[in-house]
Parts: structure tokens; C-alpha cells; sequence
């Protein structure tokens, strides 16, 4: 695609043959917004990308290019670094090989985006954001949970004061993850292999962002950690010994004074309408919000429940929440942040989802590590 009115922005997408990587970011995202035409910039200009594979097999690189009918792909990190067409790396990699390669990227002057956590721990988390900071390049981390249609109903009730005093959030995330031996599991053989890649590393990050977002800062957290199934079997169907956490269990405070209790499984049979919920308990109404739905129950038509079980339940309780209407068509969630950074790099402004808040989530992630570990409360801000 050219001509006057398009500007051509290449990107280097390292991790894309994985999962996430290669349906939500390439397929989902970036080919998306070609399929669209490219990203209108506001000033008469359009942004086109063109990405650029990498990775470290060489074969499935080749088949993925062939497939979308992309040019670009290589196995040399540094020489897709080192190409001055490159504008922006991307990272979906395993977390264990993200902060060298983000930092290989700001060091080339690159503008990154990545996938979370962006580090092992957050010494390498903070490490990343300053050297982005002192390179002058854009940078952004993938908050996805917060452009999600259930979770955008939800941030409009707060805004609008639907709740009045939120007292509590309650959060149920998960589903089961078979062992890899009668069915093939659902996730990578390498997500339960080493103790940081288990669902704290994972699943903090996006609670950090959620909590911080919606309801205000984060004051301490108490966790429990949990291997429930020590025994899983690999993708060549050989046994291993998973090391890391399944589920975690945590309580939250938050400065607001609001408590919010959150559940993280991959040992987790689904009896809930999503995969990911929560329930916002406050003086004036209550919401129940997951990926796509959100519904309310307002102060003025909460029923007046009284406990007595010797007596079946005199109504539907379901029936008696209300669905919260879409504001509009809604999109893929990634694509819609993608939109968002890339107008970021093209145009600056605020931008609130940089490393930096990435250095957030991984510190609350160690920070409930460390609580499940030493059976204690950790303060999180001011600390």
C-alpha cells in the first residue's frame, strides 16, 4: 500500500508462532488494522504497518509469513534490530527472554511494546522503564483486561458514581487446565516447569492495572500460593514435575479502604458465566462484570433476602440483576490498545500504559510471592 497519504510504520514481532503472540497481537491486531486499511492518524494521514517476524524457528516463521502472505521474517534478533526501516519491537516472548531483548530494543533506539510481566523480577522491570525513559523512545506494556466491553461497562459505573462508597471487589479468574496426559493441555508445558512462570507472575500484572484502574491504588495484599497438580505430562507426552503455582488466593486492601478478595486457578472447573469475573459491592448498587457482560443490581430494587433454610428460595436472584447496555460496537481488546499505541508513536501525548506501569504489576506479583511464602501482609504503596 502507497502514496502521499500513507505513512508505513515497520514493526519487529518477536514471539508471534506462540499462542497470544500469533492470534491476538498478528492476526487480531496488526493484520487487522490492514485489513482495515491502516490507522486513520486524525491529520489526513494513515498509519500502515508492515511486520517484520522474528523468532528462533526458522521453518515456522516461513510457514506463518506464507500463510498471511507477509515478506518480512528472520531468526537474527540483532540485525532486526539493527535495520533502520524498524521503527517498533514487539515482544510476546516467554518472560525469561523479554527484558534482555527490550533492552537490546531501547538501546537501538527502538519505540517497544510488549507483552507483561516485562521482567523477571522488579529491579529489571524498573531497569527497563529508566532506560527507556533516558533513550527518549515510546514505550508501552499490554493492558488488555481494561479495554474489554465488560470491563469498560464497569469503569463507567465507577465514573459515574453508580456504586456510592465501593466496599468490595471480588474477583474469580480461571478454568481447568488438563494434565496433559489423558487430553492435551491447554497451555505450554513451560508455564509449570519453572516456579516464576506460574499464575501469580501471570495473572498479577493484569489485577495490579485492573484494581489500580478502576478502583484506586493498591494499599497491601495477602496471598496464598497453591501447586495443586504437582504431576503433568509435556507436549511429547512425557511426565514432568510442574513447579509452579496453579492457583493463587489472595485479599487485597485498597487506599480507598475497599477489600478486594481475588481467585486465580488453573485447577478450576467453570461454574460462572465467564472465565474472568467480578462482583463491585458498594453503598448504592452492586455490578457483576466479565469479559463481554456486565449487570447491575441498584440500592432502590434489592430485594430483602432473610436466611431460613428450611425454606426454598422465594425468587430468581439472577433474574432480578439488570444488563448494562453497550456504549457502541466494541472490538477486539488488543487490536484497541494496539490503535491506541501505535497513535502514541505517531503522534505522542499521555499515555498511561508504559513500562512503568508494567514495573507496577510485576512488583505486586512479587510482592504476593513473598506474602504466600512468609505467611504475612505486605504493604504495597508508600513502601
Amino acid at each position: 500500500m502507497t502514496g502521499t497519504d500513507t505513512r508505513t510504520l515497520r514493526i519487529a514481532m518477536n514471539g508471534v508462532t506462540g499462542r497470544m503472540g500469533h492470534r491476538q497481537h498478528l492476526v487480531r491486531s496488526v493484520l487487522a488494522l490492514r485489513e482495515q486499511g491502516g490507522l486513520d492518524l486524525g491529520d489526513g494521514t494513515r498509519l500502515w504497518p508492515e511486520p517484520l517476524l522474528v523468532g528462533r524457528d526458522a521453518g515456522r516463521l516461513r510457514a506463518l509469513a506464507g500463510r498471511y502472505g507477509l515478506e518480512h521474517w528472520t531468526t537474527d534478533l540483532d540485525a532486526a534490530l539493527a535495520d533502520p526501516a524498524v521503527g517498533v519491537y514487539f515482544d510476546a516472548q516467554i518472560t525469561s527472554a523479554r527484558e534482555d531483548a527490550l533492552r537490546k530494543a531501547v538501546a537501538a533506539g527502538k519505540h517497544v511494546y510488549c507483552e507483561k510481566p516485562t521482567a523477571l523480577d522488579p529491579g529489571g522491570a524498573t531497569d527497563l522503564y529508566e532506560r527507556a525513559r533516558k533513550a527518549g523512545v515510546r514505550h508501552g506494556v499490554v493492558q488488555d483486561k481494561l479495554f474489554l466491553p465488560g470491563i469498560r461497562k464497569l469503569k463507567r459505573l465507577v465514573d459515574e458514581g453508580f456504586f456510592g462508597r465501593i466496599l468490595s471487589v471480588r474477583g474469580e479468574f480461571g478454568y481447568w487446565v488438563f494434565e496433559g496426559d489423558r487430553r492435551p493441555a491447554q497451555r505450554p508445558s513451560w508455564n509449570y516447569r519453572e516456579e516464576d512462570e506460574g499464575i501469580t507472575s501471570d495473572m498479577f500484572p493484569h489485577w495490579e492495572y485492573v484494581l489500580t484502574g478502576l478502583f484506586g491504588p493498591i494499599r497491601s495484599v495477602q496471598a496464598h500460593r497453591a501447586t495443586h497438580i504437582p504431576r503433568r505430562w509435556d507436549e511429547r507426552g512425557k511426565p514432568y514435575e510442574a513447579r509452579a503455582d496453579d492457583a493463587v488466593y489472595a485479599v487485597l486492601e485498597l487506599e480507598s479502604g475497599a477489600v478486594a478478595q481475588l481467585n486465580s486457578s488453573w485447577a478450576v472447573r467453570v461454574h460462572r458465566d465467564e472465565l474472568l469475573e467480578f462482583q463491585v459491592d458498594g453503598t448504592e448498587g452492586s455490578a457483576v462484570a466479565g469479559l463481554r457482560h456486565c449487570r447491575v443490581q441498584h440500592r432502590s430494587v434489592t430485594p430483602r433476602p432473610v436466611w431460613d433454610p428450611d425454606v426454598p428460595a422465594a425468587g430468581d436472584f439472577r433474574a432480578q440483576w439488570q444488563e448494562v447496555p453497550d456504549d457502541g460496537p466494541s472490538e477486539n481488546a488488543f487490536k484497541a490498545q494496539w490503535e491506541l499505541f501505535l497513535r502514541h508513536v505517531a503522534l505522542g501525548g499521555p499515555w498511561p500504559h508504559d513500562l512503568l506501569a508494567g514495573a507496577r504489576g510485576v512488583r505486586l506479583a512479587q510482592l504476593a510471592r513473598i506474602s504466600a511464602k512468609e505467611g504475612r501482609r505486605m504493604r504495597v504503596t508508600g513502601s
